[in-house]
């Protein structure tokens, strides 16, 4: 009975190595510019209380359904994206100053890689993790950084990411920085509806 119970566990953790291997390794390609926005924002806004309310794993989680939902993405291979993602958001969180906020940045770098490895249309992946670093960076200093430039930086950001004029991103950098400033304005008291 044990040789038997033994055999079946080493097959099941066979099988998931296997699956495990295959979802991070095989080729995949996909069109990031496919996606349901709605969807996406219902996720972000979500995301956005997890890390407010300091919840690392259900940010992590989260992410991870962002990173399927938007992009398709298969189990294994969007949790090891998300786990780059909400880790910069935190080291981000945890930061005191400029130096400390730039500690995200190598965590970003590899999330904006694994979205750039999986993209059909290259994009500098370097390039997008610093403009993202720098409008979370400006957002902490909002006194030195009026909304508008927040608005710029996110319209960069997405430039950078889908190779589409940052100005075709306007409204939806002015309806996200309305979105964040809506936040600040009722910080915990914030509410769905």
């Amino acid at each position: 009975m044990k040789k038997k119970r033994l055999k079946t566990f080493l097959s099941v953790v066979l099988l998931l190595t296997v699956w495990i291997l295959a979802d991070l390794n095989y080729p995949y390609k996909t069109d990031i510019k496919n996606f349901n926005a709605s969807e996406v924002a219902r996720l972000d806004g979500a995301m956005w209380r997890s890390y407010y309310e300091k919840k690392k794993l259900k940010l992590l989680w989260q992410s991870a359904e962002l990173m399927r939902k938007q992009f398709a993405v298969p189990f294994w291979r969007s949790t090891a994206m998300a786990y780059h993602a909400a880790k910069a958001a935190f080291v981000f969180k945890d930061g005191k100053n400029r130096s400390d906020y730039n500690k995200a940045l190598p965590n970003l770098t590899n999330y904006y890689t694994r979205i750039n490895n999986i993209s059909k249309t290259p994009f500098d992946a370097g390039k997008a993790a610093k403009l993202e670093l720098e409008w979370w960076i400006i957002r902490r200093y909002r006194n030195e950084h009026p909304p508008a430039e927040w608005e710029k930086l996110l319209a960069q950001t997405a430039e950078a990411m889908y190779g589409i004029p940052a100005d075709k991103f306007a409204e939806y950098a002015k309806l996200r920085v309305q979105s964040m400033l809506l936040r600040d304005s009722k910080g915990e008291n914030i509410t769905d509806n």
